[in-house]
């Protein structure tokens, strides 16, 4: 499995906006994986809590990295949504990803957050989503970046949860 080329550190080289805003994601998503570091294969489709039956180290990563997908490509760039969900299954994403290997669920993620890094760092952080949020208003990059902290951060909470039911597996 791939680990992110990124230092996992939520210190900005500098203060700007931009920096922080981008580190913060980055130290999120570095987390993520973290969580994931050395975990069996066995370990990560489990899903331990038996009222959330998708809740799983791989259903939650694989999460993540299509979530990015919604926001980055079909809200802000106005792309065609061709995420693995559908109306009838709303979570798909999370339902398919025991089915595929984790380090390939890991791969995928970093290389996304890779191109998402270079596409943020081409626009504004005032730029407007293409298509509008469920309230008809159109949010921008900066809104984008931020829900997705808190979005990731939220849900390191599940891993760090899931990895310590999994296999005792505690840490930052």
């Amino acid at each position: 499995m791939t680990s992110t080329s990124q230092t996992r550190t939520d210190t900005p080289v500098s203060w700007d906006e931009r920096t922080q805003l981008t580190t913060f994601l980055d130290y999120a998503r570095a987390t993520a994986r973290a969580k994931c570091d050395g975990v069996s294969e066995e370990d990560a489709r489990k899903a331990p809590l038996p009222g959330s039956p998708l809740m799983t180290l791989s259903g939650v990563v694989n999460h993540l990295r299509w979530v990015e997908y919604s926001w980055f490509q079909v809200v802000f760039l106005g792309e065609e949504d061709e995420g693995p969900w559908t109306d009838e299954d709303p979570d798909r994403e999370m339902r398919v990803a025991v089915d595929i290997p984790l380090a390939e669920i890991l791969d995928a993620y970093e290389e996304q957050s890779k191109r998402y890094r270079e596409l943020v760092a081409v626009h504004e952080l005032d730029a407007t989503a293409q298509r509008p949020i469920r309230d008809g208003r159109r949010v921008d990059l900066r809104w984008i970046l931020l829900h997705l902290v808190e979005e990731t951060a939220r849900h390191n909470g599940h891993l760090d949860i899931l990895r310590e039911l999994a296999d005792g597996t505690t840490g930052a």
